[in-house]
């Protein structure tokens, strides 16, 4: 489940680099059997991915700048890498790692997990080592488990490496608003700066560039398609609104409690603890999912940033200056929509691995005793973009183009690792 073979370091390349040194007679030997395929040992993944949204959770964690998708897809890539190295079932994703034939790959997930997050936050070291400790504790201590340390610093070091020159550090550009009618400005009622106005020139994981996707140009705001999308919003998303239902103003409200990266992450280990997935799918699915965010991430504020168009909002109170949305405004531009660019993602991925009927049941720590359910992971996708309609966020416009944008990027991720498609 890989890129393509010329973007690979060569095992002896790798091996040079980082100073590794395994038999020349271990590197091609076969993995030990079973580990990486147990029923339930995918659960370390999940561990750590926990780990990962508790350490977001932190006031002061997360530069302000740096989008979180990156954190994610960099910790995934790193464990995945780390166990397909030593299985060698598939190519890996970029770190290519010289592995002794007795490396455990379960301990090579870990390892890389808390060094990746260790170079992220180094702030985080005490409760990552911790957490480090009691995943190992029940491993032998030996060669294998010393092996497959080694495995999980080397990849991890060269993940961090790859991505050190991303553009993530880069200062955003400030960003101008425009006066005429269309054009992006900050929203009531905090007029916010706009996020991220430098996100699309990050350098994709996968994408060949963050304008592969990128969504045709939105209509004028005169044309009669952009002024039958607004009508929908400015009566279906209205906060007083009497033509949405009450299960939209509910799924309205629910989805803007949580960054829709975290939800989608929280899904997949809802996902793999229910089905007791293997080290391998685990680490193969959430990397493909965190690697498909990312990319849509930035390929999305590409866009955004590309044509800058006024969110709802601003369009509907030049003319009516009492309308108020469902929920407050994101301070972004709003076309492609996030939460339909993402979700796309996120369930095209998905759905390969797990298959398009799987039941899924999403929870809000701002809404208690809320829980939305669905047979599959098109349908979580659907609400959650549709959702930003209900509550005057977006207009179809928006869904639609984040929608398909998520779609083709997950699509790219997907092909890039290999991965064979669910029925």
């Amino acid at each position: 489940m890989r890129v393509r073979t010329s973007a690979l370091v060569t095992l002896a390349a790798a091996a040079v680099a980082l100073g590794v040194t395994v038999p020349a007679h271990t590197r091609s030997a076969a993995p030990p059997p079973g580990i990486a395929d147990a029923p339930g040992s995918g659960k370390s993944v999940v561990d750590w991915n926990r780990q990962l949204i508790t350490i977001l959770g932190t006031p002061g964690a997360q530069p302000a700048t740096i989008h979180p998708t990156r954190s994610f897809a960099i910790l995934q890539a790193a464990e995945y890498d780390a166990v397909v190295s030593i299985t060698k079932a598939t190519p890996p994703y970029k770190a290519a790692v010289p592995a002794a034939a007795d490396a455990r790959p379960d301990v090579a997930a870990d390892q890389a997990a808390h060094d990746v997050l260790a170079a992220l936050y180094p702030a985080k070291r005490a409760d990552l080592d911790a957490q480090l400790r009691d995943e190992l504790v029940g491993i032998p201590d030996g060669q294998a488990k010393n092996d497959g340390i080694a495995v999980g610093v080397a990849t991890a070091q060269q993940i961090i490496t790859q991505r050190a020159s991303d553009g993530s550090a880069t200062a955003p550009p400030a960003f101008v608003a425009g006066t005429a009618p269309g054009d992006y400005r900050p929203t009531p009622p905090k007029q916010a700066a706009p996020m991220y106005t430098g996100w699309g020139a990050v350098t994709p994981f996968v994408l060949t560039g963050a304008q592969q996707f990128r969504p045709a140009a939105p209509p004028a705001v005169d044309s009669p398609a952009y002024v039958a999308a607004l009508d929908e919003v400015r009566t279906v998303g209205r906060d007083s609104s009497t033509v949405r239902t009450p299960n939209q103003t509910v799924a309205g409200k629910f989805w803007r409690s949580a960054p829709i990266w975290i939800t989608w992450n929280q899904i997949a280990q809802q996902v793999a603890t229910d089905r007791h997935t293997g080290l391998a799918e685990t680490t193969a699915a959430f990397a493909a999912m965190d690697l498909a965010l990312a990319d849509t991430t930035i390929a999305m504020y590409d866009a955004k940033y590309a044509d800058h168009v006024w969110r709802p909002v601003t369009a509907i109170q030049t003319g009516d200056a009492g309308w108020t949305p469902l929920t407050p405004t994101a301070a972004d531009p709003s076309y492609p929509g996030a939460h339909s660019a993402l979700s796309a993602a996120a369930a095209t991925v998905l759905t390969a691995f797990y298959g398009p009927q799987q039941g899924v049941s999403v929870t809000s720590a701002a809404d208690p005793g809320v829980t939305r359910t669905f047979t599959g992971f098109t349908a979580v996708a659907d609400e959650a973009g549709l959702s930003r309609i209900w509550a005057g966020q977006h207009t179809r416009l928006d869904h639609e183009a984040g929608r398909q944008l998520g779609d083709q990027v997950g699509g790219v991720v997907l092909d890039a690792l290999q991965v064979h498609r669910a029925g």
